[in-house]
Order: C-alpha cells, then sequence, then structure tokens
C-alpha cells in the first residue's frame, strides 16, 4: 500500500502502462506466428504482407518502450532472413 499520495498516483499509472504493454506484447507475438505459420506453409505473399505489418508494430512498441530498438531490429531482421528462404 502507497504511504503517500504521489506513491498512490505512480501505482495507479503503472497499472494501467503494464495492461497497454502487455496488449501490445501480445499483439506483436500474434503477428510473428502469423508470419512463421505462413512461411511454413510456404506461402511467400502471405508472409511479406504479415512481415510489413510485424515490422510497423514493432516499430511503434520500440518507439514507445516497449522493446528495445535493438530487439525490434533483431526480429524483424530474422524474419526477413526466414522469408528470404523461401525462393
Amino acid at each position: 500500500m502507497a504511504n503517500h499520495k504521489s506513491a498512490a498516483k505512480r501505482a495507479r499509472q503503472t497499472i494501467k502502462k503494464n495492461a497497454t504493454n502487455s496488449k501490445t506484447k501480445a499483439g506483436v507475438r500474434t503477428i510473428e506466428k502469423k508470419v512463421r505459420l505462413a512461411v511454413s506453409s510456404g506461402d511467400k505473399d502471405l508472409a511479406l504482407k504479415s512481415l510489413v505489418t510485424f515490422s510497423s508494430k514493432m516499430d511503434k512498441a520500440s518507439k514507445t518502450g516497449v522493446f528495445h530498438k535493438n530487439t525490434a531490429a533483431r526480429k524483424v531482421s530474422r524474419l526477413s532472413i526466414l522469408i528470404n528462404t523461401l525462393n
């Protein structure tokens, strides 16, 4: 329990931010799974479209601090390499 008014406010803010960050992470993971499923099924067009969406979501998530920028870059890079193996 918070002892000060400012600590109580900080606790409320933390709860809201955790909920927002969890929702963002879940959305990113869902799109990543969609890309991986498209690659495993051999559907390059769907994989490329999903990669564009994934890249956009990861950039927004890294800009807001949900993911570190290097983590976002690494994940996008690895998925693009995976898609390039579909030839």
